[in-house]
């Protein structure tokens, strides 16, 4: 079940579009997220830079259990930042830095914590339908139909689009298959 609005996919990818040109770059041009970040003025961070970490915490996030989260973004003495797990893979990290500066586009609220009266248990609002806006414009930024349309063109395989544009090669699939360029272009 979808929860984006009629017209959102379009919406996304123009205004991806409009990103890019913005930043002065083509439509089908690598756009890293450290780049839009600068942009946008987000600070990105990882574990290692949150002042006052405890190590205990440190060594949970990136030894213990480094698969149990990918990036969160807040708001740090009023300057956005974004904090992600640098023990992924580089795609996946574009894939977590795209979804949360795509919230930070899309002015979504941020989640609420609820702890318990003895802080041992930890709840965490999620509303779906901001999640997956977010998803949809962060793929859309990291890799526009535009590029996908040129790599289909010059037949490129996933791993090269997926090289070429800083992503995974199962959101290169994805993209694919949900724009249907390769129904459009792959033929010719």
């Amino acid at each position: 079940m979808s929860f984006l609005e009629r017209g959102f996919k379009a919406w996304a990818e123009q205004l991806a579009l409009g990103i890019r040109r913005d930043m002065g770059l083509a439509p089908h041009a690598p756009l890293p997220p450290s780049s839009l970040a600068q942009y946008l003025n987000v600070e990105l961070w990882t574990p290692h830079d949150v002042p006052g970490l405890p190590k205990d915490a440190l060594d949970q996030l990136l030894y213990h259990d480094p698969d149990g989260w990918s990036a969160v973004s807040c708001f740090v003495n009023g300057r956005a930042v974004i904090i992600y797990n640098p023990r992924h893979s580089s795609g996946r990290q574009s894939s977590d830095l795209g979804h949360e500066l795509a919230h930070i586009i899309l002015e979504h609220q941020p989640s609420k914590l609820v702890l318990s009266y003895d802080g041992s248990i930890t709840m965490r609002s999620f509303d779906e339908k901001q999640e997956e806006e977010a998803n949809w414009l962060g793929w859309c930024l990291l890799l526009p139909r535009q590029a996908l349309v040129q790599a289909i063109k010059s037949r490129l395989k996933k791993a090269e689009i997926a090289q070429r544009w800083g992503v995974s090669e199962q959101l290169v699939e994805f993209r694919i298959r949900m724009t249907g360029v390769r129904v459009q272009y792959g033929k010719r």
